[in-house]
């Protein structure tokens, strides 16, 4: 294993930042263009629709996460046959959790509306935009697997490339759709949906090597009992972790929904700003997995150590960097987001807990990026477990006190607890590593 410095972390880092930093850019593009037509109804039915399958779909954010840490540890061991047949076990998983989510579109989706108190004239929107997104997602999940596994190989130039051709489609499409053709909201939608099939496509090539070489005995390994007892242990922690944690962040999109339709709009322009800060800070947590899971490949914990101090360090810079801009330019950004000016004079009263986000929260992104490379899922599920109930109890507490403004403060109580927990069995995680490596 080569050795890890701080050149080697930003050459990681550096494409995930990028192309990850287009994923909630091209939802701010969507909430952008939509703002255009002035009303706060179609901000929120793309904001509450686009959180309702983000919730559906993120429960199968396993993929992305368990692959790249398993791929990362075959990698890391030299292993070549079984990093093709990782591949090949999740893009089976993959396919089928895309057709079951369109098979139950009618019972998901009545879920979801049954517990948001949105207005009549959002939710009509928000189910127009379902009912075109839902078709992607085989797609969609199919791309979680092959991303992962790209990480995992430690190329993430490729997902950079990934991004930037899937995410610039949606881009060009959601303006000409709504602002050339006047599509509106069914606009935004469609052109997520032919987004989605044309990456999935071009991420199939980019991880083509794993289909030409070694395939006939990745084949015959795919259905390997220790392996995929290994798999399934994974995705099911991680996946339960990523079911409260997408909860999390659905509770409190439809307990804003409570104060009306501009501060729902003017919760979702200040949450593609966190999500932004989240997905950048991201490709140092990435970082984080594709290092610490080839150090354990490796049995090396002086390259483990490595991995974790300066992944953290970097993500506190870049922690730093993102709050500074957005406390000089966060009222700028907010009035590029939306013309309407209830909606920008509400989210200018939430932009402080904005601005305080990211050197909260960051450690708590790094950690989760460490655990995965170390696959110490059944702990990143307990701290999960009890950061999420600690943000239940103070969404109670805090949106009785300070109504929306209490759901700012215990979300920044989520991430804070979260960081503490994890760090306080970090020890756990090095004590693997060691054992590992005897």
């Amino acid at each position: 294993m080569n050795s890890i410095t701080y050149a080697r972390v930003v050459k990681i880092a550096l494409p995930v930042v990028l192309s990850n930093a287009t994923v909630p850019l091209l939802g701010a593009v969507d909430t952008a263009v939509i703002g255009q037509m002035g009303l706060a109804a179609p901000i929120g039915a793309v904001g509450l629709g686009a959180m309702v399958l983000a919730t559906f779909y993120w429960v199968f954010g396993f993929l992305r996460m368990s692959t790249s840490g398993l791929a990362a540890q075959a990698h890391g061991a030299g292993d070549g046959v079984e990093r093709s047949a990782i591949l090949l076990r999740a893009l089976m998983v993959a396919g089928a959790a895309g057709l079951g989510l369109i098979v139950l579109q009618a019972l998901l989706f009545g879920a979801a509306f049954a517990v948001a108190p949105a207005s009549e004239e959002v939710e009509r929107l928000a189910r127009q935009y379902l009912s075109i997104r839902i078709w992607g997602a085989p797609a969609t999940v199919a791309i979680y697997a092959l991303t992962g596994w790209l990480v995992g190989m430690e190329r993430t130039r490729g997902v950079l490339w990934l991004q930037l051709v899937q995410n610039g489609l949606n881009v060009v499409l959601s303006v000409w759709f709504v602002l050339g053709l006047g599509w509106g909201v069914p606009g935004v939608a469609t052109a997520t949906l032919i987004a989605e099939y044309v990456g999935v496509i071009f991420a199939l090539w980019l991880a083509r090597d794993a289909f030409l070489s070694d395939l006939a005995a990745a084949l015959a390994r795919l259905w390997d009992r220790a392996a995929l007892r290994r798999m399934f242990h994974a995705s099911r922690d991680i996946m339960l972790r990523s079911i409260l944690l997408q909860l999390s962040f659905t509770a409190f999109l439809f307990l804003g929904a409570r104060y009306g339709d501009v501060t729902l709009a003017a919760n979702q322009v200040l949450l593609q700003f966190l999500e932004i800060t989240a997905y950048a800070l991201d490709g140092f947590a990435i970082a984080a997995e594709t290092l610490a899971g080839q150090a354990l490949g490796a049995r090396s914990l002086p390259q483990f150590r490595q991995a974790s101090r300066l992944t953290m360090q970097w993500g506190l810079i870049g922690a730093g960097l993102i709050s500074l801009v957005l406390l000089v330019f966060g009222p700028w950004l907010i009035d590029l987001m939306t013309t309407a000016p209830d909606v920008r004079a509400e989210a200018r009263t939430l932009l402080p807990w904005l601005i305080v986000a990211p050197v909260i929260s960051f450690a708590s992104w790094i950690y989760d990026g460490i655990f995965i490379g170390a696959l110490m899922t059944r702990e990143m599920l307990r701290t999960m477990a009890l950061s999420v109930a600690v943000y239940a109890v103070t969404l109670v507490v805090l949106t009785w006190a300070m109504g929306d403004h209490g759901l700012w403060a215990a979300l920044l109580v989520l991430n804070a607890t979260r960081c503490l927990t994890m760090r306080s069995i970090f020890p756990a995680v090095l004590a693997r590593v060691s054992a590992a490596a005897i």
